[in-house]
């Protein structure tokens, strides 16, 4: 994949800022270079109109460049369009032994995926690839744009927006370039455009009452990504005059259910390894004392996984040493997986998120970042990343940290060939969340439960209604999470056109695939990467629609919309089907036997729903989010009708994260008890052997998360007669 001299001249023009007075005009200017700005783009030219892309930061593809290699996508059949053909483009190119230079294909389909696919399939002419590197992405981005022959502009930000009555003629960057066209596309994870434009969001939460929701708003319980054993969160422990410990918010976190202006953690999602030959070294910050950089060191065994803040210092993470300190105190044996959760991408390589109750996520200190202007921005997001560089050190150096811990995050470190204009660390924050449009129609809930159904489809959500923490505070005593929220969508939902185009009288030139008119808790589900992607090429297509019949975007004709959509292959409403190739979604009472689906286990703590993978019976599955481990427990008690020889039969949703050593033990009247170590990354069906059974229910399988290393899964048990 190499750059056309077009796009030799044109990358090497915006990056030297040419001419600062320069006006571009186009048939559509896209503002924003992330994925569904891209695709934005590279439509617009498949309809036969100018574009021009203009972003504003230096890098393209936003979070899937930026360190996103593990898709998020509830169900990957309602991925159609530009965004399947971009995960095609993966594929073939992890088809060809040139793209494993670090490891081999089938080391990583078996081993780090858990053999999910193979690499033989993936030059198939429907295959496609979910999982991927940062510099793979850009150059499938750069290969689309480039047969597109877009204009790109990179390092543009937008100082204002010219307007005539409700239509956009203009908008102008701080350079002095001006950008001139008769559709606007604002593509950005900010809705910096829609803002100057004059356009109705909304920042933060709204309350459930606004829009006849549940899970929007101040949450009541928050039993997800939390503290798993009591933490002090005062200066001077049980003294709460003495102050909270850093990273802790002042107040009670608000009445449930009501709104507030609280915006849902950022992180930065790593690209890392454990590979010593491609990793990157740590370095000493020019500021910190050699005598303080010798220490750490010395605590890390000459092994850093990162270069340190500059202002590191171990007092800031008080709230975590006390956490682990609390951990041991409890016999829970922490471990670092529960500290962060690492998905491997090819080559030895990672996308690490967020996981547990203290993670990467830096609760409560974005804020502002919404409505800030670009100087603002960037200092917020070097606190982020100072955040995780400090938290990675304390991990490795901290004595409170287990010896266990320490030893393998000192083998962690940034991939030495990925973001390597950045010193390995990745370009782009994780705003999850930021303005919200407010347009002619607001996604909620309802959508995403299906309790109301559009019929202006330009697009499927499928992903679980999502919310990261929004507060870290106090109550009753101790320090809490707040505002988590992991609930699946009744199945795969249409997104409004409406819901990409402003109200009439605000702008009538103006789309919005990415901040787009959502509630906070439907955005959780709509904010995917591949649906951006989707809805970028739905908007690019109804801007030149609306070009060639010179009405204004409100006006547009749908079907006329929906005719071209589906000839470009998106995917507008849910007729059934699996995410994964290969996977099987039937009713329990479809097997042999008796099959047991997970919801008629008997469960001890708390299990999360989840449709993210593919599932082997009935509707989804259910997962202990890796937390608490061992007090989360499943047991099914078959009725066996008659007395014999069965088969029992584990079902599984099998995914790289999840654990290799789930116990299950099956315990028959008369028998010893069976505890069968089972590994729940490879396999959708797994056989428990073989047992005589007395006829009744005094048989049961027990599935508990005691000891696990990743994920346990809950799905199924089917009990098959031998014949």
């Amino acid at each position: 994949m190499k750059f056309s001299w077009f796009h030799a001249l044109v990358f090497s023009l915006a990056l030297a800022g040419a001419v600062n007075a320069q006006v571009v005009e186009a048939d559509v200017c896209v503002f924003g270079g992330t994925s569904g700005g891209i695709a934005a783009a590279v439509q617009t030219a498949r309809m036969g109109k100018r574009a021009v892309l203009v972003n504003p930061t230096k890098f393209l593809g936003g979070l899937t460049t930026g360190g996103l290699g593990a898709t998020d996508i509830g169900n990957k059949a309602a991925i159609g369009g530009l965004s399947r053909d971009f995960y095609h483009r993966l594929a073939q190119y992890y088809s060809k032994d040139a793209a494993w230079t670090l490891e081999t294909a089938p080391d990583y389909f078996g081993k780090r995926r858990g053999g999910q696919a193979g690499a033989s399939s993936l030059g198939g002419a429907e295959a496609t690839m979910w999982t991927f590197e940062p510099h793979v992405a850009e150059q499938v981005y750069l290969q689309l744009l480039d047969e597109a022959k877009t204009p790109v502009f990179l390092d543009q930000r937008l100082k204002s927006v010219t307007k005539t009555g409700p239509h956009i003629t203009e908008i102008t960057m701080e350079n002095g370039r001006v950008f001139r066209a008769k559709m606007f596309v604002d593509a950005t994870y900010e809705g910096d455009l829609l803002a100057q434009a004059g356009c109705s969001f909304h920042v933060g939460r709204e309350a459930n009452a606004v829009y006849g929701e549940t899970l929007n708003g101040i949450r009541a319980q928050t039993p997800h990504h939390q503290f798993t054993v009591p933490v002090d969160p005062y200066v001077k422990p049980g003294d709460a005059a003495s102050g909270l410990l850093p990273l802790i918010q002042s107040g009670d976190g608000g009445k449930p259910g009501e709104g507030d202006k609280s915006t849902q953690a950022y992180n930065y999602r790593l690209c890392f390894t454990t590979d010593p030959q491609n990793r990157l070294p740590a370095q000493k910050p020019a500021a910190m004392p050699q005598s303080q950089w010798d220490a750490l060191l010395a605590a890390a065994n000459g092994k850093l996984p990162v270069t340190p803040p500059a202002t590191y210092d171990a007092k800031e993470f008080e709230l975590l040493g006390r956490y682990l300190e609390a951990l041991v105190a409890a016999k829970k044996s922490p471990r670092l997986a529960q500290f962060w959760n690492p998905i491997w991408m090819p080559n030895h390589k990672t996308d690490i998120n967020n996981n547990g109750g203290f993670s990467t996520d830096f609760i409560g200190r974005n804020y502002d970042y919404p409505n800030a202007d670009y100087v603002t921005r960037e200092r917020i997001a070097k606190e982020h990343e100072n955040y995780i560089r400090g938290f990675l050190t304390f991990l490795a150096t901290d004595p409170r940290v287990p010896e266990d811990m320490r030893r393998e995050m000192q083998s962690w470190g940034p991939s030495k060939d990925e973001f390597r204009t950045t010193d390995g660390w990745p370009r782009e924050m994780y705003v999850r969340e930021a303005r919200r449009l407010v347009g002619e129609y607001v996604m909620s809930e309802k959508n995403c439960r299906a309790v109301e159904t559009i019929t202006d489809s330009v697009g499927l959500g499928a992903y679980n209604m999502d919310s990261h923490n929004c507060q870290r505070i106090v109550k009753n005593g101790k320090v809490e999470n707040e505002g988590d929220v992991q609930v699946p969508p009744m199945k795969p939902y249409p997104v409004s056109y409406r819901a990409i185009i402003p109200k009439a009288a605000e702008c009538d030139n103006l789309l919005v695939p990415v901040c787009l008119s959502s509630s906070h808790i439907a955005y959780g589900s709509i904010r995917m990467e591949p649906v951006f992607m989707v809805l970028g090429q739905s908007a690019a297509t109804a801007a030149a629609l609306a070009i060639d019949d010179q009405v204004p975007l409100q006006k547009l004709n749908y079907d006329k919309l929906r005719t071209r959509l589906l000839a470009d292959q998106q995917v507008l409403e849910w007729t059934g089907g699996g995410g994964n190739a290969g996977g099987k979604f039937v009713d329990p009472k479809s097997l042999p036997g008796i099959v047991l689906d997970d919801a008629d286990a008997e469960k001890t703590g708390h299990w999360s729903e989840s449709v993210s993978s593919t599932w082997r019976v009935g509707k989804g599955y259910l997962h202990d989010s890796n937390v608490d481990k061992g007090t989360v427990s499943a047991v099914f008690t078959p009725a066996i009708p008659a007395a014999g020889e069965y088969e029992i039969i584990l079902f599984n949703a099998p995914n790289a994260n999840r654990a290799s050593n789930v116990p299950v033990t099956v315990s028959v009247p008369g028998q010893p008890a069976k505890t069968i170590k089972v590994d729940q990354r490879s396999k959708g069906e797994f056989s428990l052997g073989k047992f005589t059974l007395p006829a009744g229910k005094t048989t049961t399988v027990k599935v508990s998360n005691q000891g696990t290393d990743g994920y346990v899964i809950l799905d199924g048990v089917q009990f098959k007669p031998v014949k």
